[in-house]
C-alpha cells in the first residue's frame, strides 16, 4: 500500500533534480517522483549517488551490491529496479539472480557480496574473518570503504521504498522467498 504518493506538482528545486534523473535514466521512475516531495531528501540521495560514481568500484559491482542488500531486506522495488540496471550493464540474468541471493560465479563479486550480506545481517559489525574474506579477495581499504558505502545508500533507498510503499515500476522482481531463506 503507497502510503505517500509521487509529487504530481513538485518545485522547482526538486524539478531540477527530477531532469537531471531523467537525463540520466530516461524516465523518472517513482522512487524519484516520491523523493521529490522533500528536496533534502532527493539531494542527500543524488549526491551520495553522484559521489559512489567516482568511485572505484565498477558500475557493475555497485548493481550487484545492491541486488544482495535489497534481497536481503526485502525490497522488491530495489530488487525489480537494479535487476534492469543491472541487465543494462550487460550482467547476465543468471548472474542477476544470484546476485540478488548473494551470490555469484565470480569469486572476487562474491567475496564483495559476502561482505555486503555480512554487513546488513550484522548491522556493520563484521567480524576479522568476514573483513579477511574481502582483503584476501583483493579489494583495497579504498574500495571496502565504497562496497560499505553502498551498502548504506541502498540500505536507505530499501527502507524509503519498504516505508514508503513505492509502487514498483519495473518489471516485478520479487524477492519473497529470499528473505525466507535468509
Amino acid at each position: 500500500m503507497t502510503r505517500i504518493t509521487p509529487n504530481q506538482n513538485p518545485n522547482s528545486e526538486a524539478q531540477a533534480m527530477l531532469a537531471q534523473v531523467k537525463a540520466a535514466l530516461g524516465s523518472t521512475p517513482n522512487i524519484f517522483t516520491t523523493m521529490a516531495h522533500s528536496p533534502a531528501t532527493f539531494g542527500f540521495y543524488l549526491q551520495g549517488s553522484a559521489a559512489l560514481g567516482k568511485s572505484t568500484l565498477s558500475v557493475k559491482l555497485r548493481e550487484q551490491l545492491a541486488l544482495v542488500v535489497a534481497g536481503l531486506n526485502g525490497c522488491n522495488y530495489c530488487a525489480s529496479a537494479h535487476t534492469v540496471l543491472g541487465g543494462m550493464q550487460k550482467i547476465a540474468e543468471s548472474e542477476l539472480a544470484l546476485n540478488l541471493k548473494g551470490q555469484s560465479s565470480d569469486s572476487k563479486v562474491q567475496a564483495a557480496l559476502g561482505f555486503a550480506s555480512a554487513i546488513v545481517t550484522k548491522h556493520g559489525r563484521v567480524n576479522d574473518a568476514d573483513f579477511a574474506l574481502v582483503r584476501s579477495a583483493g579489494y583495497t581499504d579504498g574500495e571496502i570503504m565504497d562496497i560499505i558505502a553502498v551498502v548504506g545508500l541502498n540500505i536507505f533507498t530499501n527502507y524509503f521504498n519498504e516505508a514508503l510503499g513505492t509502487v514498483v515500476d519495473f518489471p516485478l522482481v520479487s524477492t519473497e522467498n529470499i528473505t525466507k531463506a535468509a
